[in-house]
């Protein structure tokens, strides 16, 4: 079985979207490094840190619950990820 590291950063759309009550979010790494994965409302407010901690090259996947910390309102949300100096953010749409 071969199975090869990623070559580049990548954070992926999550899925299902739109989502209720939970849903995916995948990412790649191409090097070791703390990775943090935040999820925001549309104000800028930290809604949840479903990953903060230091993470080998690979590929990942985390559920996110909307009702993980309190039930949110159906809206938009987006999710952050930081490993090592990459940054990127996506949206995500909860529908209720």
């Amino acid at each position: 079985i071969n199975i090869s590291l990623p070559t580049d950063y990548k954070l992926y759309q999550n899925y299902p979207l739109p989502f209720n009550p939970s849903t995916k979010i995948s990412w790649q790494s191409p090097v070791g490094s703390w990775q943090t994965l935040k999820i925001y409302d549309v104000l800028g407010n930290e809604i949840a840190t479903l990953v903060d901690e230091f993470r080998n090259a690979g590929r990942y996947e985390v559920e996110f619950k909307s009702s993980i910390s309190r039930q949110l309102a159906s809206g938009i949300y987006f999710y952050k990820l930081q490993a090592g100096s990459f940054v990127e953010t996506k949206k995500m749409i909860l529908i209720k």
